[in-house]
């Protein structure tokens, strides 16, 4: 079993072969294989810019892999601000130790999560440091606009619907079951969110404003939804879909899903009218077939989001206080 040594972050030989042998071979594009200083990208228009670190443990999951994540966390964010994703860089910082075929198999999961999302991965970098054989990676995307778009969180307004893509909570459950070693069935949903945006983006849908659910959970984003545009949404609680399985094991953990975070799952507000429309076509893709109307922008005086529960009552919905769990992407 090959492994990686500090020799490979050298910038000899044993590095030049690392790289021919496993980035060079998945990540050949025409710009990539010209091995410069610098990409030399065409940009026309605006464009959307965004950087992620990816750190998750273990770095091999049930629904994919730190290299998959990378690409769809970046892609995704880009997707969130209306843009096409077009080009892609990726840091990888190694850690001695790791397994050679392991790291293979993650550029290759990179390579193939790219190529559906339509992006190029066109620069990157290679640190080998001291540790226990793991690897974090580093991703920023490029994504351009197209005239017509104005997606952002200060859009949102009163009589707009709020649409959720599907289940919560699915990819935070699968990280903590596989380091608590609890078998059950429960997946990560990490996907490219490209095809609910094609959808909606084709069929002429007013989109006001789109967040991945990641990190803090629907909890925390729709309350920073409703600060920057100033309303008060309320959700409805008996709307909001959540796999069995995962209800389960948030009964059992005492997790609450509005808190847990996702790698396939996004937030679309649209106005009242097209609220029907919109969530049929996102229905109609594989990654949102589970999507529910979840709520309701309203008037107010002070942004604030609550909950309209089963029960008929009513709780206010806050930010998510205290760590969470770490380590999740």
């Amino acid at each position: 079993m090959e492994r990686i040594t500090m020799a490979h972050g050298s910038g000899g030989k044993s590095g030049a072969e690392l790289m021919a042998r496993i980035f060079g071979k998945h990540f050949k594009n025409e710009i990539l294989d010209k091995m410069e200083d610098a990409a030399v990208l065409e940009i026309n228009g605006r464009i959307a810019f965004s950087t992620d670190t990816f750190v998750v443990t273990p770095t091999v999951f049930k629904g994919g892999d730190i290299g998959k994540l990378s690409v769809c966390g970046t892609v995704n964010d880009l997707l969130m601000m209306g843009a096409v994703p077009k080009y892609l860089t990726c840091g990888f910082v190694l850690e001695e130790g790791l397994d050679v075929e392991l790291l293979d198999k993650i550029v290759a999961s990179m390579a193939e999560t790219a190529g559906k999302a339509g992006v190029k991965i066109v620069a990157g970098d290679t640190k080998v440091v001291e540790g226990h054989g793991g690897l974090f990676i580093n991703t920023t995307g490029i994504g351009i606009i197209p005239e017509n778009r104005d997606v952002s969180a200060a859009n949102c307004k009163a009589g707009d619907k709020i649409i959720l893509s599907g289940t919560l909570g699915d990819h935070h459950a699968c990280i903590l079951s596989a380091r608590m070693n609890v078998e059950n069935n429960i997946k990560s949903d990490c996907a490219v969110l490209a095809p609910i945006c094609n959808a909606l983006f084709d069929n002429g849908i007013t989109v006001r404003t789109m967040r991945d659910v990641t990190r803090g959970g629907l909890g925390t984003i729709i309350n920073e939804i409703a600060r920057t545009s100033g309303v008060h949404i309320d959700l409805a609680e008996e709307s909001i879909p959540v796999n069995d399985d995962v209800s389960g094991f948030c009964g059992i953990m005492g997790l609450d899903p509005l808190y847990m975070g996702n790698e396939g799952k996004m937030i679309i507000i649209v106005p009242g009218e097209q609220a029907d429309r919109a969530l049929s076509l996102v229905r109609s893709t594989e990654e949102g077939k589970n999507a529910a109307i979840i709520g309701t922008a309203l008037d107010a005086e002070k942004a604030s989001v609550t909950m309209t529960t089963r029960l008929g009552g009513s709780r206010v919905v806050d930010v998510l206080y205290g760590e969470g769990l770490p380590r999740i992407c």
